[in-house]
């Protein structure tokens, strides 16, 4: 029961004290073919409720005055309000607020920024679901029951990863520091030396795994943002390729740049942790005494960077796989020895991705090449 379904458009109500937000639902609606009400807060849209009564409801939960739970357990007193889906829109992605929201009533949750794509297909999907409410009955009670515990599960595992990010961070940063100030003492074995290299090589990966998680979750979220500026190209590769080199020497391979181009419009910070992640994972997957070639290519609108190993490659049905969050070749494809954590190449795709980019694998013959465009705009 969408606007394309119906012979008279589905009214939506929307209740939010911002404009901006008001402004941007009237127009993502009405592009669909809804009829829009807006209401500016609680009491105002408890009174639309009763007059337009409405199909959905996209309701806010911060408002002065009378706030969204409030208002939803009042809409839901009214004549018929049982039974129209109301969406709750809300900053706070937690558990505590969700369950609040399904306390007073609401039927999904929606968190800000709101993606105009993500918000038609809500309403679509409460819509729906109001309709196999009539349809359904009890199998509809099931079905919402099942679908919010799912729900709940994603946010508290969102919530245990935000506290294992931010609680892990700190003690890796201070590893690292205190490993660079061992690294300033005079007289130091060539073994104590080396021990303490292999410290910093490991704390950097392990600080690499944590941006990751706590990127994927800010993507999760649509808040993963590239910040584009001039980056010099070339001193960012090596500076990348400097700090990997401890690893690469221990694995008796060679980092080697060749790169088409000087400078690119782009995130530094994002750029500078996919690359390490890139070439850190060829480093891994490449043989002893082979290189790891970085190079980068000019293509139509757009540059391509490169990073190219001597490994098994990567089996030709995994190649789009592999981006998958928690994905590793180990076990699913007997044919390569690669393995990681499953999580370094989804973040690369997803810093891609927030610059308008693509990523991809090719057959290296022998081996596996990362490709990477990025808009040069």
């Amino acid at each position: 029961m969408d606007a394309s379904q119906t012979s008279s458009p589905a009214t939506i109500l929307v209740v939010d004290d911002n404009e901006a937000n008001r402004v941007l639902a009237q127009q993502t609606l009405e592009d669909e073919g809804y009829r829009v009400v807006l209401a500016t807060g609680g009491a105002e849209g408890v009174a639309a409720v009763a007059k337009e009564a409405p199909d959905c409801i996209l309701l806010d939960v911060r408002m002065p005055e009378i706030d969204g739970f409030a208002a939803c357990r009042q809409m839901r007193e009214l004549p018929g309000g049982t039974e129209i889906p109301i969406v709750f829109l809300t900053a706070s992605r937690d558990v505590d607020t969700f369950d609040s929201a399904l306390r007073a009533g609401g039927d999904d949750f929606l968190t800000k920024p709101v993606r105009p794509t993500e918000l038609v297909v809500r309403v679509q999907t409460a819509l729906k679901l109001r309709r196999m409410r009539v349809e359904l009955g009890e199998q509809y009670v099931l079905l919402k029951s099942q679908r919010d515990d799912l729900m709940r599960l994603q946010l508290q595992k969102e919530r245990l990863m935000s506290f294992v990010v931010h609680d892990l961070k700190n003690p890796v940063n201070s590893m690292d520091l205190y490993a660079q100030l061992l690294q300033r003492e005079r007289d130091m074995p060539e073994t104590a030396k080396d021990a303490i290299a292999h410290i910093r090589h490991e704390a950097r990966q392990m600080l690499r795994l944590i941006l990751n998680l706590l990127d994927i979750s800010k993507a999760d979220e649509g808040k993963l943002v590239a910040k584009r500026a001039t980056v010099d190209l070339g001193s960012l590769v090596n500076d990348v390729a400097s700090e990997l080199e401890g690893g690469a020497r221990m694995r008796n391979v060679e980092v080697a740049v060749s790169l088409a181009i000087s400078e690119i419009i782009a995130d530094e910070d994002l750029v500078r942790r996919m690359l390490g992640n890139l070439i850190e994972n060829a480093i891994r997957h490449a043989p002893a005494q082979t290189q790891v070639i970085v190079e980068s290519k000019i293509a139509p609108g757009a540059i391509e960077l490169r990073i190219r190993d001597s490994g098994k490659g990567i089996p030709s049905e995994m190649r789009e796989k592999i981006f998958d969050p928690f994905v590793q070749l180990d076990g699913l494809a007997a044919s390569s020895s690669r393995s990681g954590r499953g999580l370094g190449l989804t973040f690369c795709k997803l810093a891609a991705e927030a610059h308008g980019g693509t990523i991809w694998v090719e057959d290296g013959a022998p081996g596996a090449v990362l490709c990477v465009r990025l808009p040069r705009g």
